[in-house]
């Protein structure tokens, strides 16, 4: 283990686990043999990390949750399968991740994320780089949640979704279909409101850039062309910048469907 660790004599953690330097481990906490510890994380009473499980530097799970416990699948049978969670990232009370289902399948969230309280990951779900799922909000099996994404309290997402960067999910959303980057969704099934302006601003895309999508934005959903037809308008009116192309990224592979828009909502 290493040096300068701070770790309760109340804590259970396996003689084979990895643990990392400056490390703090409160009391009750269970550590299982295949758990690899980064440094600087904190992990607070009765947290239990199982499984094949990797936490990188200067996390902080908080306590009561649970990170790399099997699967909630029935087609689960015991294999080794991983959870692996990026620097800087906090899991609050009660939280739960799951690892995969399928032999050395992974599920894996990123860096500078925030967890809160009995937020739920499940198996197999790929979570970006600073994402925030409020409190409750719960997202099944295979779900991919892009950089930068906000999912309201009580928010649950459908298995197979994919939630395109930059995007924020209103609380309570019930979420079946793929969700546009750089986009607001809310309600039950949840509908596009607009561009969320704020969240394109604060991620520092710049002024021509947050143009562009705009204008993609509108191509998209206010030129009634069906979703073929609008990605080829914007590949040929729409100047081309990162953003731009990763929008059209994602509106090729929306293998479930979009979000459609929420004629009620604004721009």
């Amino acid at each position: 283990m290493g040096e300068e660790n701070k770790i309760y004599p109340t804590a259970i953690i396996h003689p084979n686990a990895r643990i990392g330097k400056n490390v703090e481990i409160g009391p009750y906490v269970i550590i299982g043999e295949n758990v690899e510890i980064g440094d600087g994380t904190k992990v607070q009473p009765h947290a239990v990390i199982t499984g094949w499980t990797t936490i990188g530097k200067d996390c902080v799970i908080f306590p009561g949750a649970s990170i790399g416990a099997e699967p909630q699948d029935l087609k689960f049978k015991g294999e080794k399968s991983y959870v692996i969670i990026g620097d800087r990232t906090k899991v609050r009370e009660f939280a739960t991740i799951h690892r995969a289902c399928g032999p050395e399948e992974e599920t894996r969230i990123g860096n500078d994320c925030l967890l809160m309280a009995y937020t739920h990951v499940a198996h197999n779900c790929i979570i970006g780089n600073n994402v925030v799922m409020a409190n409750n909000a719960s997202v099944a099996g295979h779900v991919i949640v892009e950089d930068r994404v906000v999912l309201g309290g009580f928010a649950g997402v459908h298995q197979f979704v994919k939630i395109g960067r930059n995007a924020m999910v209103g609380g309570f959303s019930k979420l079946v279909q793929d969700v546009v980057p750089y986009t607001i969704v809310d309600g039950r099934p949840a509908n596009v409101c607009g561009l969320n302006s704020v969240g394109i601003s604060r991620a520092g895309i710049s002024l021509s850039s947050r143009r562009a999508i705009k204008q993609a934005y509108k191509i998209l959903y206010r030129s009634g062309l069906k979703l073929a037809q609008a990605i080829s308008v914007i590949e040929q009116e729409v100047d081309s910048c990162p953003e731009v192309e990763h929008f059209l990224r994602f509106l090729r592979n929306a293998d479930r469907g979009i979000c459609r828009e929420n004629h009620e909502g604004n721009n």
